[in-house]
């Protein structure tokens, strides 16, 4: 039997077919032979929470899409404490080209699903594919430019504000085949109420403050103290202060 195949998916290897990073992410930029050759040196793989994909100053082997889940981002210092500095989401490209070594950690906070490939592969094809390089040029400069919009929350936002701002991210990332045009989302929280409170710079107490504070004011949901329900997107919005 004859099977038609789609003219969008011509010669793109089966894995890469319905991958979020090919279509939303770095390797959109590649051509269908691109895609072949990284396939044959790319493994897909699960990792639990709480498993590190990454630590400071390791070197760096393999970079990866990010396909599922939440991963947890941080900066260490020399007596042992650690900073949450940022979360990723599918379908954000782990990894910091054009350096051997990695100056950051990163963890997996949910269950995670990571397609890797070698470093040399990758940094092969920005050499010869200006449109790979590119997309990752600009996926660079979108997280500096959400890193700078969290610098605002964490330095002019109430406590309520960057609780609600954390929700709102959450809930527009956390699921990579969402609509973005969706009105409501329901989701798992991703950290724990230490660790947000830490990515927030506030504290435990004042976390769950807020959360009740949204929850009796029927902007969120919460079940089991961690699935988040929120029914209009918009209101939540209107809570961020932006």
């Amino acid at each position: 039997m004859n099977v038609r195949q789609d003219i969008h998916s011509a010669g793109i290897p089966v894995l890469c077919q319905s991958c979020e990073a090919r279509h939303r992410g770095l390797c959109g930029a590649l051509e269908p032979d691109q895609l072949v050759e990284l396939s044959k040196t790319s493994s897909r793989h699960g990792v639990s929470p709480g498993a590190e994909l990454m630590g400071d100053a390791e070197v760096v082997e393999r970079y990866s899409n990010v396909l599922s889940g939440v991963v947890k981002l941080t900066k260490s210092l020399s007596d042992g404490r650690q900073q949450i500095v940022g979360l990723q989401f599918a379908p954000d490209f782990l990894g910091r080209p054009f350096k051997s070594e990695s100056a950051i950690n990163a963890e997996a906070a949910t269950e995670v699903s990571l397609c890797s490939f070698p470093r040399t592969v990758i940094e092969r094809m920005m050499r010869v594919s200006p449109g790979f390089e590119h997309r990752l040029l600009k996926q660079a400069l979108n997280e500096l430019d959400e890193a700078r919009d969290w610098m605002v929350a964490l330095g002019r936002k109430t406590a309520s504000e960057r609780v609600a701002s954390f929700l709102l991210m959450i809930a527009r990332n956390i699921d990579p085949a969402s609509d973005p045009a969706a009105r409501s989302a329901s989701f798992d929280l991703p950290l724990t109420r230490a660790d947000i409170a830490d990515f927030l710079g506030l504290t435990i107490e004042t976390v769950s403050r807020q959360l009740t504070r949204l929850r009796t004011d029927d902007v969120i949901r919460i079940e089991s103290n961690r699935h988040v329900t929120v029914d209009s997107l918009s209101r939540l919005q209107q809570r961020c202060g932006d």
